[in-house]
């Protein structure tokens, strides 16, 4: 009787030697790129070998379908599959070959382990009982052995000689191990969604290659320079342009390594970067381009970019916050394992799944050996988090052929010094000279504050009065309030716009869309905004008041000033000392060390590519870069631990509602009818705004908020006087009924 791997309901059996062959072969060329297509077969080969038993056999027969072969925690029972295969890489292997594997089979659908949860596992009589029974059984020879001698890759060979060089040693094996587990997993995925769903497997099917890519990207390029061209001589900016350009591909030849692009704001580093991407990538054989991007606010915008460049063929947008109507089978498809040559995502994305330890958030991670990755506004990337991933990132471009594009114009210092030995050892400028494109662009003058005391919301809304298109910039959403209700009192009108996340996305992407008609129409426009407004979001003011903070924010500030050069002069970025402080963590650390450079140089350079470097080593000192102790799980091989550690995003303390904004009402009608789905959730995403975990736990037990088909919390009907469709969400408004609920019919 041969033995099954997967039945469907139909019954129509998935024989197990041809999944095991079929998935390590797929394994083996996804690890090519790494040196390791041997290990990556074997796990293949040997990740269901417990498939093999009596038990397993009996179990698939009686419950055909997917579920049948999934494993559960807990007690040994039929289903356990994939301990016998991590016991056959360590005896087959032994323990320094064998163990990697061990945690790549075992976790294939648990995920990866701690290492002392997996060697408990591993000594657990009934587990090698199970073994035992799989060896018993007539298991094809070929699968069981390991053909020819395996040996560590390359960049594993060289033994550490000291404690420093074995812990480092002994990170890289981590890194190894998890793209080994992508590769497995990857292939598991894809061979048994070819059985189940030959339709949906279809959907997978080839893309452009990189040098067609290139291709497009150069004939793009022209035609947007033809344009300009005929439009008369060339402005400073796109001859600025031009440049950057030309710059980003004769870099492009270099070896592969660690770059950074230093480009001010108008520098056309979208476009750039990506033909630095293309061209480098080409040029040294690399399959992939991954841009990262820490605000979705961008990413659409940028992936949009680069569709009517490359073809909508090429592009990947992958976050949770997309538009479900822009997403297509095939995107839905290629997000799961990043199957696409260019892939947009969020910053989030990328290093939660480099971190991950789940097998459907490590499964894309294969797709980083042999490609480049643009780190868009690197300049976000939080301290805390910084050693464990710089860490990863150098051993992607040292063991998996990986580069790296520091992409920003307040470009942070990345580079290898005491107090940061996980920094890249070498970053090379691809700009001949920054500082000559930041003088050529300079748009902007600073107002750096005035020694008259920190300023409450009714003082700043004295000076915005004075403006007719200003935008103001203040630390925490309250500020933004009490700031436009001081405007309103001033002014006798309504008029000043409101923007900060007590909005939810869909209310914002709206008010944005109102101002840029009127800014465009040339109207007055007075913005009152927090600093989600900073990064990403293309608006152009004369004036920009931002509440002192760190000096990247107020870079970013500046970059929604005169941003399109049409002012005769040059627009001007107002900075205030604020009544309030910024949130907590890094906001109010950086906010210290912008006033420690003030005090040495009160005529500070906001605009020169040094002030940040010193900024940034400043910052970076004044906090612990592995504030999780991440390091150090790393090394003992806590996989497990590691992920629960790593979190890019902060959100333990926030809890999202859904608001009565727009469309939302008729999604949770839908929602509670029909139950819960991707696109309905996703929809919903538009419409929630984050509140304190502890907020919404009072407005649940006091009746202001309710849970919906047990998937997501709404903001009790009747109560829509708590969403203001000026302010968003007014906290101390709910509980209060809207009067339009009281009323009733006849």
């Amino acid at each position: 009787m041969s033995a099954w791997a997967h039945v469907d309901a139909r019954g129509r059996p998935h024989l197990l030697e041809e999944h095991l062959e079929r998935v390590g072969e797929l394994a083996g060329r996804f690890a090519r790129r790494f040196q390791s297509e041997g290990f990556a077969r074997l796990a293949g080969r040997w990740h269901d070998l417990g498939k093999y038993t009596v038990a397993f056999q009996n179990l698939i027969r009686r419950e055909n379908g997917l579920e049948a072969h999934l494993e559960q925690e807990g007690p040994v029972g039929p289903r356990d599959h994939s301990t016998a295969g991590a016991l056959h890489a360590r005896e087959v292997l032994g323990g320094e070959l064998g163990t990697p594997l061990a945690f790549v089979i075992a976790g294939h659908h648990a995920g990866l382990a701690n290492a002392e949860a997996l060697a408990d596992r591993l000594q657990q009589e009934p587990r090698q009982r199970l073994y035992a029974q799989v060896l018993s059984r007539p298991v094809p020879e070929a699968l069981l052995r390991a053909e020819g001698t395996l040996v560590l890759p390359e960049f594993l060979a060289t033994r550490p000689s000291s404690p420093r060089e074995l812990k480092a040693w002994r990170r890289r094996v981590e890194v190894w191990t998890r793209m080994l587990f992508s590769a497995l997993c990857d292939a598991d995925f894809l061979d048994t969604e070819a059985f189940f769903n030959a339709e949906r497997a279809a959907l997978r099917g080839e893309s452009p290659a990189i040098p067609m890519l290139r291709d497009r990207l150069s004939r793009h390029l022209e035609a947007l320079g033809e344009r300009v061209r005929a439009q008369g001589p060339l402005s400073e900016v796109n001859r600025v342009r031009a440049e950057v350009l030309e710059a980003c591909l004769s870099k492009a030849a270099e070896r592969p390594g660690v770059f950074s692009l230093t480009v001010p704001t108008g520098g056309g580093k979208t476009l750039a970067s990506m033909a630095f991407a293309l061209e480098h990538a080409a040029r040294h054989g690399l399959e992939r381009v991954v841009v990262a991007i820490p605000f979705t606010s961008i990413i659409e915008q940028n992936a949009a970019v680069y569709a009517e460049a490359l073809g909508g063929d090429a592009v990947l947008e992958h976050h949770s916050g997309g538009d479900p109507e822009r997403e297509t089978a095939r995107n839905r498809v290629a997000a799961e394992n990043w199957d696409r040559p260019v892939v947009v995502t969020t910053t989030a994305q990328l290093f939660d799944s480099l971190f991950a330890n789940r097998p459907g958030a490590c499964r894309k991670l294969h797709r980083l050996a042999g490609s480049v990755i643009v780190l868009d506004e690197a300049q976000t990337l939080p301290p805390g988090l910084l050693a464990p991933i710089l860490d990863v990132l150098r051993t992607l471009v040292s063991d998996h052929g990986a580069s790296v594009v520091i992409c920003t114009a307040t470009q942070p210092a990345l580079g290898q010094r005491p107090g940061l030995a996980e920094g890249f050892e070498q970053v090379r400028e691809i700009l001949p000279d920054p500082r000559e494109a930041f003088r050529r662009l300079r748009r902007v003058r600073v107002r750096w504050p005035a020694e008259d005391g920190p300023w409450t919301p009714e003082r700043l809304a004295e000076e915005l009065a004075g403006e007719s298109s200003v935008l103001a910039i203040v630390h925490r959403r309250d500020d933004a309030r009490r700031t436009c209700e001081a405007l309103d009192a001033r002014l006798g009108d309504t008029r000043t716009i409101h923007l900060s996340a007590l909005m939810c996305p869909a209310h914002r992407s709206d008010v944005l869309e109102k101002v840029r008609v009127r800014r465009a129409r040339g109207e007055s426009v007075r913005l009152v905004a927090t600093q989600l407004v900073e990064a990403g979001v293309d608006l152009d003011f004369p004036v920009v008041y931002r509440a002192l903070g760190g000096l990247d924010a107020l870079a970013q500030a500046a970059g929604r000033c005169n941003r399109e050069g049409r002012l005769d002069g040059l627009g001007e970025l107002r900075v205030f000392l604020s009544s309030t402080e910024p949130p907590p963590g890094v906001p109010s650390t950086a906010l210290g060390v912008t006033r420690e450079l003030l005090g040495a140089n009160p005529e500070l350079e906001l605009f020169e590519p040094s002030t940040f470097a010193a900024y940034f080593k400043r910052l970076y000192g004044s906090k612990s870069l592995d504030a999780k102790g991440i390091q150090e799980q790393r090394e003992r091989l806590r996989f497990r631990e590691t992920a629960e550690r790593f979190q890019l995003i902060e959100d333990g303390w926030s809890a999202p509602l859904v608001v009565p904004y727009g469309e939302s009402p008729a999604w949770v009608v839908e929602l509670e009818r029909e139950g819960p789905s991707r696109d309905r959730l996703r929809w919903l995403q538009r419409y929630t705004v984050n509140v304190s975990r502890r907020q919404r736990d009072d407005w649940l037990a006091r009746g202001c908020a309710r849970w919906v088909a047990e998937t997501v919390v709404v903001l009790g009907e009747g109560l829509g006087a708590a969403y203001d469709e000026r302010l968003g969400l007014v906290p101390e408004r709910v509980g209060t009924w809207s009067p339009t609920a009281l009323l009733v019919d006849g």
